[in-house]
């Protein structure tokens, strides 16, 4: 029995001793509040002490690194190409036969695509129609409303009707715009049409 109370007054004593070195402040907000193991049954924790939890967790968060952030590239645009049909005619093809002929001194009168009748052959498809001012006309047709199907084309001055269809851009694996315009002036030329060097 006697050594129990030794025992107890000597852990009393060092108690004492560590609290005189090391004085505790009665701040019931303070969460840094050091607790005795045989006190810690009768003593509450503030309630705050979540709350701090809480914020130096909010407080360690890493905020995205701007190099890291994943980067939206713009949607690229599709080749005129790849449009459809009518609108890579309507809005692309006609526009640049017009800019073209108006660059070299000729006015189109007429210029249209229609499913209609294929000069010469008689048979359905989507034509090209176009009337240069006293000079000529000229039939650009597609077999298919696309404009990698097969081609034909005819050609005749003002006052004729045409009397010849000729395949167009047969052997060509890509078809641009830029090559449909430049073999349309080519074949004009090969006519001495239009004077292209």
């Amino acid at each position: 029995m006697e050594e129990n109370i030794d025992s107890k007054n000597k852990d009393r004593s060092k108690e004492e001793n560590f609290l005189k070195n090391n004085p505790i402040d009665n701040n019931e907000n303070d969460p840094s509040i050091l607790i005795n193991n045989n006190q810690a049954e009768n003593v509450e924790i503030p309630k705050n002490i979540n709350k701090l939890e809480i914020n130096e967790n909010k407080s360690q968060k890493i905020e995205p690194n701007s190099s890291n952030d994943i980067k939206i590239k713009p949607k690229k645009e599709i080749p005129i190409e790849k449009k459809p049909f009518n609108e890579f005619i309507n809005d692309h093809l006609l526009p640049s036969i017009i800019h073209e002929f108006k660059e070299r001194g000729f006015e189109v009168n007429n210029i249209n695509l229609k499913k209609t009748s294929r000069p010469v052959a008689g048979d359905k498809c989507w034509v090209i129609y176009c009337e240069i001012k006293d000079n000529c006309n000229f039939w650009l047709s597609f077999e298919k409303e696309d404009i990698s199907s097969i081609k034909s084309f005819s050609l005749c001055k003002s006052n004729q009707k045409p009397s010849v269809i000729e395949s167009f851009l047969i052997d060509e694996k890509r078809i641009s715009l830029k090559l449909i315009i430049s073999r349309i002036l080519q074949r004009l030329n090969g006519q001495k049409l239009i004077g292209i060097n």
